[in-house]
């Protein structure tokens, strides 16, 4: 498996078409627990092109039955893209505010106990602050909203290291 560049701009690009609307080819699950890791997932498949479709434990979306958990999942897309084992799809590690890019994900707990909300990076200003993070999402649907205005207990930064293929 080679690790291939992620393609940060047609993340970001995808990010700010989708923020406040809706792609038809995707399902919205606003209305069933929220549609802010669905569209998470969407922008890193704009910037990866590639899907894993590995039964349970994949990444890829097929139609609304039809999908892996890590899709629309919080946990489940941390679980995946921080995954130990070879697989194609993008992958993650873990960072600092500080490392973040534009086309990150941004994963939020608002109890402190669950992870709930993936928000998209689309701008990342000099410091790496909360003040300069600025994210795309769904549910609450934003776009260059700071990372400083939502009201959370914890935050965990991915930083999309590739593509592997």
């Amino acid at each position: 498996m080679t690790l291939t560049p992620y393609d940060r701009g047609a993340a970001v690009r995808y990010a700010h078409e989708w923020a406040y609307g809706r792609n038809p080819r995707y399902y919205d699950y606003e209305r069933i627990g929220g549609d802010c890791t669905n569209f998470a997932s969407q922008c890193l498949y704009a910037g990866a092109r590639i899907m894993d479709f590995t039964p349970t434990f994949g990444w890829y979306y097929l139609d609304p039955n039809r999908k892996a958990p890590a899709w629309t999942g919080v946990p489940y897309l941390y679980n995946y893209l921080t995954r130990e084992r070879s697989a194609v799809g993008p992958a993650a590690r873990d960072a600092a505010l500080a490392e973040m890019l534009p086309g990150d994900i941004v994963q939020l707990s608002f109890d402190g106990v669950r992870w709930q909300h993936s928000p998209v990076v689309v701008a990342a200003g000099k410091g790496g602050s909360p003040e300069t993070l600025l994210l795309a999402a769904h549910s609450e649907d934003a776009d260059n909203r700071p990372l400083a205005t939502y009201d959370y207990a914890k935050a965990r930064f991915l930083h999309v290291i590739g593509v592997y293929r």
